[in-house]
């Protein structure tokens, strides 16, 4: 509270950019030690708006107007506020009083350790627990005769930065992985990430080596040959470095230089920035595959956070385009190149994916320090790999294992303390982005939906609770968070319901079976749930997942409704009801049985209910019993020929996604046919 200077200002006008909102509210501005409250003097209304102090990144005065002085408040989730002061005095001392309170520079500002520990002290304890760590590599078949849990970095005497609990191949002897961690960046050697069941094959994590040009380490070559040997089916491993091996830059001058042109369309890249290779030169770098003879090296291409946090940015600027024409849009978000770095991380997820399955090369995944890319890429090559991760428990466990726990730097990336800003970078913006990318290419085959990620993207930033602080699990042990704070993972399961994708069913292929993403540039989108991209003339629509949750509801009521009546008919008749089953003929000549994207075709009902408890959205079968379903055994109509590989996709049957997909675009005359309407 010394912070404060002013804690109320009245005749305050507000407008939320980012809403789409245009009209300005007039009201009362509050400062309290955790958050901005404003409160319309509209007394019907009375609408309060909540913004956490460490929620906003940054604070800006342009110059003052005639009606007053101006603050804009940016926040972390993208939110922009503009706020107008009548008196200037008045717009001071809130700007000084914002600028303090959004940059706490210690732990004990943050909302989550603001209030008492001992309140709530059973509830706080169980928070903690909900996420089982052990309990997830056991669901993978860990610890077995190829991974044993080890006990070398307890009390994190080895690497500091790692958890105290894990799993290395059982030839590993404490000895190679003392070893190896000393000839790894940050003592961070090779560890399991996940397990895969069916091909033995593992996805381990590090950093990079210390190898400089001629640097070797007889213990930390034992060591990957250790993980070449815990996957009994393959001679060799892949070693993955999310880094570009060479950063290819150019410059305006060069170009004309070369050219004879004062543009660089034409230009001849020249390479002044080396990435890894300059890593190797300052004596760290990459394995040389003459001292490494079981490793085949693949560099991915991943960018340094320092090009991420810039990337960002800019796509945050395309987003606040007053009216930009298309090709004020489109040169934005080219120039961003944010979506060019989300196929990269794709890409890294789809190479180890391929490994791990289909050839069942175990892979062995690290960039500088082993906690930015690295995090990216297992973490999105387990979400294609294994299908638990695509449900809602699944992704906090993987969130918890791959980022909480093995030590992604969350303070630091995501600015929760007045620091570096150097070292801010929105590192887990994009492994959500990857998911949400993959479940629009699979939209059947997650079981949460956007507000999902969004939730968790917002709680990454807000220091509402204590899971995403500090930057390991070390010192989130030597500041007794769990003592002093909450865990943010049993609240978002009790509001599970609102998370829910009402297309999801856990029975379909597309959500047991590995995903195989197209990565080819017009797959990815703009994420503008995110960035909060809203036509700013129109009012916001009802989300297509909020409109099939209304309608399951609906159903559900309907089929309660059926059902009482059937029993008020029997109990009437003395006789039991059996409704007649009618084939209605469907017209098929203009259904397109060829499919090329990522969902198989189907001609099932479009809406089926998941299996998912305590929900109130969802529904067990549609409320129409009158119109079957045709029977996807049946062979097709006469006349309509289908491509082997069809065949194979017919064979199995998905959501109703692809269907009406496949009748709004078939084009033609298909619009006319009733049948189809």
């Amino acid at each position: 509270m010394e912070h404060i200077r002013t804690p109320k200002v009245e005749k305050v006008r507000l407008l939320d950019r980012s809403s789409g909102q245009r009209k300005v509210s007039i009201g009362t501005l509050y400062l309290s030690a955790t958050h901005t409250i404003f409160v319309e003097n509209n007394p019907e209304t009375r609408k309060e708006t909540w913004v956490l102090h460490s929620m906003v990144s940054s604070v800006e005065r342009p110059p003052t107007t005639p009606a007053g002085s101006q603050l804009i408040l940016r926040c972390k989730d993208f939110r922009v506020f503009q706020i107008l002061i009548p008196q200037e005095r008045d717009c001071l001392d809130v700007h000084a009083s914002l600028v303090r309170l959004s940059r706490p520079e210690k732990y004990s500002e943050l909302y989550c350790l603001s209030f008492n520990p001992n309140a709530n002290k059973e509830e706080r304890q169980e928070s903690w627990s909900f996420i089982d760590l052990m309990a997830d590599y056991k669901r993978m078949g860990v610890p077995n005769n190829l991974w044993v849990s080890t006990a070398a970095n307890s009390e994190y005497r080895v690497c500091d930065t790692y958890p105290s609990e894990l799993f290395v191949p059982r030839s590993a002897t404490p000895a190679t992985i003392v070893g190896s961690s000393r000839f790894r960046s940050r003592g961070r050697f090779p560890a399991l990430s996940y397990f895969h069941q069916d091909t033995l094959a593992a996805v381990c994590r590090c950093s990079q080596p210390l190898s400089g040009f001629s640097g070797r380490c007889q213990e930390d070559e034992v060591m990957l040959q250790a993980v070449m040997k815990s996957n009994p089916g393959s001679d060799f491993i892949y070693v993955v470095d999310t880094r570009p091996k060479v950063t290819h830059q150019h410059t305006q001058t060069h170009c004309s230089t070369i050219t004879g042109s004062d543009t660089d369309t034409t230009c001849v890249c020249v390479c002044v920035q080396l990435n890894a290779m300059a890593n190797r030169a300052a004596g760290k770098g990459y394995e040389n595959e003459d001292h490494y003879t079981n490793i085949k090296l693949q560099f991915i291409g991943i960018e340094n956070i320092h090009v991420m946090r810039s990337s960002q940015q800019k796509i945050i600027d395309v987003g606040e385009m007053r009216s930009p024409s298309m090709t004020d849009f489109l040169w934005g978000l080219e120039n961003s190149g944010w979506l060019k770095h989300i196929k990269a991380i794709l890409d890294a997820g789809v190479f180890i994916t391929r490994a791990v399955a289909d050839e069942g090369v175990s892979v062995l995944v690290h960039c500088s320090d082993g906690w930015d890319r690295t995090a990216q890429a297992c973490s999105v090559a387990s979400i294609l790999l294994d299908p638990f991760y695509r449900t809602i428990k699944g992704l906090t466990v993987l969130i918890e294992r791959d980022w909480v726990s093995f030590g992604h730097k969350f303070s630091h990336r995501y600015s929760h303390l007045d620091g570096d800003p150097k070292e801010v970078s929105p590192v887990i913006d994009q492994f959500l982005e990857c998911v949400w990318q993959l479940s629009e290419q699979f939209p059947c085959a997650f079981e949460f939906n956007e507000r999902f990620l969004i939730a968790i993207h917002t709680h990454v930033y807000s220091c509402q609770y204590g899971t995403f602080l500090g930057n390991c699990q070390k010192e989130r042990r030597d500041m007794r968070l769990r003592e002093r704070s909450h865990s943010v993972w049993p609240q978002l399961w009790k509001d599970r319901a609102e998370f829910t994708n009402p297309l999801y069913k856990a029975e379909l292929s597309q959500s047991q079976g590995i995903l195989r993403p197209n990565t080819t540039p017009y797959c990815f989108k703009m994420w503008k749930g995110l960035y909060n991209h809203v036509e700013k003339s129109t009012p916001p629509r009802q989300s297509p997942a909020d409109f099939l949750s209304a309608v399951r509801e609906e159903s559900q009521q309907l089929e309660e409704e059926l059902t009482n009546h059937q029993e008020k008919i029997a109990a009437l008749t003395g006789k039991p009801i059996t409704w007649e089953n009618i084939e209605v003929p469907r017209r098929t000549r203009h259904l397109r049985y060829r499919h090329s994207g990522p969902d198989p075709p189907t001609f099932a009902d479009p809406i089926t209910s998941p299996a998912h408890e305590n929900t109130r959205t969802l529904s067990s079968e549609p409320a129409n019993r009158k119109a079957q379903t045709q029977d996807p055994s049946h062979s097709p109509p006469v006349g309509l020929q289908l491509d082997p590989e069809d065949l194979s996709a017919c064979s199995d049957l998905e959501s109703g996604v692809a269907d009406l997909s496949s009748r709004s675009s078939s084009g033609g005359d298909d619009s006319k046919d009733p049948d189809l309407e």
